[in-house]
């Protein structure tokens, strides 16, 4: 694969778009929002200068990534000559249903079409399409340039072609490829949510506060981040959007999000892109604080 189409330019389908230009791809990503786009092309580079810092890219190859990726508002002309098209858009059903089945219409037939999808039914997207066999899950991790997963999803449908494409050029930009079934949260989330919603719940419960929580599973359990601070960094709206997938499919109250999440969520309080949540982040963001909850 040559030429990648990305639609959907906010915190995923930026990463996804920078790993897939910095190994050589040639990116368009898509939006139709402009202060969407100009954002994307900052955090790109903000990014890379990371990655220069780190030892992992040199300036020129910088350079090079930047001119692999072309950001534009055209939907139509910018899929039709793509490869591959990962849909990035947010989670919702119904809108990435609608992309999958206009990116089946207008796309040729032999192009893949990926959603990164965290949670949702890759069959289902792909239900009444022309052509469900190139329709599979990408669910890269996020920060994406630095996390080594990509759970690749196979619908009921997708090919063997399909799922050996997909895994080939996952390995080309340097990620792991992991082949799961199609079902609630695949792997990952239906691990991880759960976890989550569990520390969510002990805080709720008074049982200790954030800063311990967090303390006790990384210092204990040997986890890079305490749960309340990935919650953060997943988005609280997406970890909340994910438990209801995962209580709706399997139909198990035991998947119930939590009241203090829905509550949090309700208030706009979504974790680090809010710049509050279980810790704050507008003092500085790289040294969040706890938040105190009176419970």
């Amino acid at each position: 694969m040559k030429k990648i189409a990305v639609i959907g330019a906010g915190t995923m389908g930026t990463g996804i778009a920078h790993i897939m230009a910095q190994y050589g791809l040639k990116v368009s990503i898509i939006d139709l929002n402009e202060k969407i786009i100009a954002e994307s092309k900052r955090i790109i580079s903000i990014n890379a200068d990371r990655q220069i810092r780190k030892g992992v890219i040199n300036e020129k190859q910088k350079k090079i990534i930047l001119s692999n990726i072309v950001f534009t508002k055209e939907f139509n002309e910018s899929v039709k000559n793509v490869e591959l098209v990962v849909e990035a858009i947010p989670e919702n059903f119904e809108l990435k249903k609608k992309i999958i089945k206009d990116l089946d219409l207008i796309c040729k037939a032999n192009v893949i079409i990926s959603s990164n999808t965290s949670s949702l039914s890759i069959s289902s997207l792909a239900d009444k399409t022309h052509y469900p066999d190139r329709i599979i899950g990408m669910h890269f991790m996020n920060p994406v340039p630095v996390m080594p997963l990509v759970e690749i999803v196979v619908g009921s449908n997708t090919s063997k072609k399909t799922v050996d494409s997909i895994n080939a050029l996952t390995k080309k930009i340097n990620k792991n490829p992991l082949v799961v079934k199609d079902s609630p949260g695949f792997v990952s989330n239906r691990i991880l949510l759960p976890m989550i919603n569990e520390a969510i719940e002990t805080l709720s419960q008074g049982v200790a506060d954030v800063y311990s929580i967090d303390q006790i599973m990384k210092l204990g359990m040997g986890h890079p981040m305490g749960p309340l601070r990935l919650a953060d960094l997943i988005g609280l709206d997406v970890c909340l959007s994910v438990l209801k997938v995962l209580e709706n499919g399997f139909g198990n109250k035991k998947y119930s999000p939590n009241k203090l999440l829905i509550k949090m969520v309700e208030e706009g309080n979504l974790g680090r892109k809010t710049k509050r949540g279980f810790y704050g982040y507008d003092k500085d963001p790289k040294k969040p604080y706890p938040i105190i909850f009176k419970i």
